[in-house]
C-alpha cells in the first residue's frame, strides 16, 4: 500500500483553508483547482490566456514533484469566469493538450477572487514504464 502524500504549490492559502495543490494516492494525482497566481512573485496577470500559461506551469510543477508529466493528465476541467474567454484560452489548452487529448469539461462561473479569470484542475495516473 502507497502512503498518501500532499504536495504544495506555495500558496499560503492552502494551510488557511486546509487543502493541498496536489494529493499523490499510489498512480494517481490529483490537481486541486489551480489559478493563474504566480506564488513565487506574487502576482497575477489581467490576460486569460497568460493566466491559463502559468495555471499550467504550477500545475506541470506539482506533477514534476509526483514524479509525473503532463502527458499522463487523463482528465481536466476547466472554470472560466466568462464564456466570451473560450476563443482565448482554446489555443492554449491545445497547445499544452493538443496531443495529450485528456478527458476535459468547462464550466463558465465566478470564482473566489475577481482578479481570477480561469481555475483548472486535473487527475493524472503516472505510468510506471513508459517504454
Amino acid at each position: 500500500m502507497t502512503a498518501r502524500r500532499l504536495i504544495s504549490g506555495g500558496s499560503e492559502f492552502e494551510r488557511i483553508a486546509g487543502y493541498s495543490r496536489a494529493v499523490v494516492d499510489g498512480d494517481w494525482i490529483f490537481v486541486a483547482g489551480t489559478t493563474g497566481f504566480d506564488y513565487a512573485a506574487g502576482t497575477i496577470s489581467d490576460d486569460v490566456a497568460e493566466q491559463a500559461r502559468q495555471t499550467f506551469r504550477t500545475i506541470a510543477a506539482a506533477l514534476a514533484e509526483a514524479g509525473a508529466g503532463l502527458e499522463d493528465v487523463v482528465r481536466a476541467r476547466y472554470y472560466i469566469t466568462d464564456a466570451s474567454y473560450w476563443d482565448e484560452l482554446h489555443p492554449v489548452l491545445g497547445d499544452v493538450f493538443g496531443e495529450i487529448r485528456p478527458a476535459a469539461t468547462c464550466v463558465v462561473c465566478g470564482l473566489i477572487d475577481p482578479r481570477m479569470k480561469i481555475e483548472i484542475e486535473v487527475t493524472a495516473r503516472r505510468v510506471t514504464d513508459k517504454g
